[in-house]
């Protein structure tokens, strides 16, 4: 079933609140899906610096010392800030690729949830109260977000199985629904460099908008190609540095609902994920169309 939710802010005095209202829009969704949970926050990132989100089923052992051990082999100032079983790794634009070498050559036990300037991924199983709360994620900042409440159907309940999906810098995806053509996806997607860390077909959507919009589309235009390329039912919630995108499969149905203000653009799987919200009441609240794709984005509103 799952339950999906987001939340793209165009009122910079919002992105205070943005960690507590995604949290409060996610568990309402517990009951579409309480095996797992995940959420992506974008922050306002630092210029000049990328981050590194790290997940370890062992992190007191994993982390210990890796932020000196990075900093070393490097040759550059790495800070490393530890939540529960994920650790941010702040370092210089230029040395990310270098980092995740080396973090995939020596450190195999730490997987790699999201890279980018802004965008930080926490997952893992459990309930959605319990998942948000163990990274304090009520307290984050940021510009928008993307949540996910998982029930497994098709793939084992793992960490690695939750959403969201990252498969490009700044770029995450969460999927209520099923592809029946992910495995010729996936074969092509290999084959032009792509790599995967599951079975989830939802991972194969995600590299395959990553690799449309290293073709030089936008998100917009990616997802519009998803119409066509993609078989099965769907709903995704996307993101990007400053981008927020939303599609339905042409059949579309998997629940969803939207609501814009001038404060905000909000989705869940239901409108009870968005009663909370400021001046819902005052909203206009609609359910996206099949094969339509929404999209906004904080640089082409500027």
């Amino acid at each position: 079933m799952c339950g999906i939710v987001g939340l793209f802010l165009k009122d910079k005095s919002m992105e205070p609140l943005l960690g507590s209202l995604l949290s409060d829009m996610l568990v309402t969704m517990t009951d579409r899906g309480p095996d797992s949970a995940g959420i992506a926050i974008y922050g306002s990132g630092t210029p000049g610096q990328a981050k590194i989100t790290l997940q370890s089923a062992t992190p007191e052992t994993d982390f210990a010392a890796l932020g000196a051990a990075l900093s070393d082999t490097l040759g550059t100032l790495v800070s490393l800030t530890i939540k529960d079983t994920h650790a941010v790794v702040s370092l210089p634009r230029d040395q990310l690729n270098p980092a995740r070498s080396l973090l995939s050559n020596h450190h195999p036990s730490i997987r790699v949830t999201s890279t980018g300037d802004s965008i930080e991924i926490y997952k893992e199983t459990g309930l959605p109260k319990d998942v948000l709360q163990r990274f304090d994620i009520r307290k984050m900042t940021g510009t928008h977000g993307i949540g996910h409440t998982r029930m497994a159907t098709e793939s084992a309940v793992t960490t690695l199985g939750a959403h969201p999906f990252s498969t490009g810098s700044d770029q995450c995806l969460v999927h209520n629904g099923s592809l029946s053509n992910h495995n010729n996806l996936r074969r092509e997607l290999k084959r032009i460099g792509m790599q995967f860390e599951t079975e989830n077909d939802s991972e194969v959507a995600a590299a395959y908008l990553t690799a449309e919009m290293k073709r030089g589309k936008d998100l917009g235009e990616a997802l519009d190609s998803a119409i066509q390329d993609l078989d099965g039912f769907f709903t995704f919630v996307v993101g990007t540095r400053s981008g927020f995108g939303v599609l339905r499969d042409p059949i579309a149905c998997k629940p969803a609902v939207m609501a814009e203000t001038d404060r905000y653009v909000a989705f869940g799987s239901e409108y009870r994920a968005l009663v909370g919200l400021p001046d819902i009441e005052n909203a206009r609240v609609w359910e996206p169309e099949p094969a339509t794709v929404y999209f906004w984005d904080h640089e082409k509103a500027a």
